[in-house]
């Protein structure tokens, strides 16, 4: 195995799959990068059995890669990245020497560093599954963006942890939730699919990390992985087993009040506000007629806050309602845009967030007991 290739292409690949190893790998290999130098590409691997990360790079004068030998090696993830960013020179030459070691030559330099031998590499299906779509960057980033944050923390109900896809015919609902709060974001697909599968949210994340702007990415799906593929770099990630909650049922379709407001004036006031915590909650609560509209909190140990909300129209009969205000202002901060919509059934029922101008993504909050 030996090869010359750009620097900063080969670390920049060697940081794309590096995403998918975790510091507590259940197999002493996965804390490598697999490195395997084929004819015409270079194939680099990192895995931790829960989300996989394969990128190619093609022998090319445009990516600097020259393979002159063939063969593999896995390299601990850590010891190749610093080598390779601390490196005086724009290319390196690689080589694997024996006893699954490998030679790293810049211009000024010589580093030898052990590895192992490839077939300790646990085998990782990348078979594509049949059922496929294409999906814009953007879209796919507005989908994870605007629903990770809602998923539970907490391992107690595992399936809870990621955002469930389900797909019936082309229309793809993305939800996620934690029992006190749901995100909701809808769109239509060209292709007619029928799926509904749970992806890990800390899974999504990384898939959001590798986009960028203004591309394709193919996704494939089955009943035991998800893949997105994103130019030369392949995410593979598992599905997390169980039944999501059916959640339409939670989401109120009738509303008795309703208030609108610019996103980012009751954004200022809830973090205004934020700073009186009751038990480590910031409890906000909304004080809503057609006179006036009042944001206050209060905590009897630190002090209180109170706002009038002017540029905010309200429609409806007096309303007094209180929810934890990290759970709005995340709900806000995914929304992202203009004028918003809080719409409103009682003041102990879910009420819902979206943008005037956009209804593919829905926020619901649970409210808390309002205190006198």
């Amino acid at each position: 195995m030996n090869f010359k290739i750009s620097k900063s292409v080969f670390y920049n690949a060697l940081l794309v799959v590096s995403r998918a190893i975790s510091n507590f790998s259940p197999l002493p290999a996965f804390s490598g990068i697999k490195i395997e130098a084929k004819s015409d590409c270079l194939v680099l691997i990192g895995s931790d059995s829960d989300i996989s990360i394969k990128t190619l790079i093609r022998a090319s004068e445009e990516e600097s890669l020259k393979i002159k030998e063939t063969g593999s090696i896995v390299i601990e993830s850590k010891y190749i990245l610093e080598i390779i960013r601390k490196m005086d020179s724009s290319e390196i030459e690689f080589e694997m020497i024996e006893n699954a070691s490998a030679r790293i030559i810049s211009t000024t330099s010589e580093i030898k560093i052990n590895g192992m031998r490839s077939n300790e590499y646990p085998n990782i299906d990348f078979t594509c599954p049949a059922m496929k779509f294409e999906m814009k960057s953007d879209i796919l980033k507005e989908i994870i963006s605007q629903t990770t944050f809602a998923t539970s923390k907490s391992e107690i109900r595992p399936v809870l942890t990621g955002v469930n896809f389900n797909c019936v015919n082309s229309r793809l609902n993305c939800i996620a939730t934690d029992s006190y709060r749901l995100a909701k974001k809808t769109i239509d697909l060209e292709n007619e699919l029928n799926f509904n599968i749970t992806i890990p949210a800390k899974n999504l994340i990384e898939v959001m990390k590798t986009l960028e702007l203004d591309e394709n990415v193919m996704i494939a799906v089955s009943d035991k992985k998800a893949q997105f593929v994103i130019q030369n770099t392949l995410i593979q990630t598992r599905l997390i087993d169980g039944s999501f909650p059916e959640t339409e049922r939670l989401i109120p379709v009738s509303f008795a009040y309703e208030l609108e407001i610019d996103s980012q004036d009751i954004l200022s006031a809830i973090d205004r506000a934020s700073f009186i915590k009751n038990d480590g909650v910031s409890v906000i609560k909304l004080s809503l007629d057609e006179n006036e509209c009042l944001l206050s909190s209060r905590a009897q140990e630190v002090g209180s806050s109170k706002e009038n909300l002017t540029k905010a129209t309200f429609k409806g009969e007096h309303l007094d309602i209180s929810f934890n205000g990290l759970y709005v202002f995340d709900a806000l901060k995914a929304i992202n845009r203009g004028k918003v919509r809080f719409s409103f059934s009682g003041e102990m029922k879910p009420f819902i967030i979206q943008s005037v101008d956009d209804q593919s993504v829905l926020q619901l909050v649970l409210p808390l007991r309002t205190y006198a």
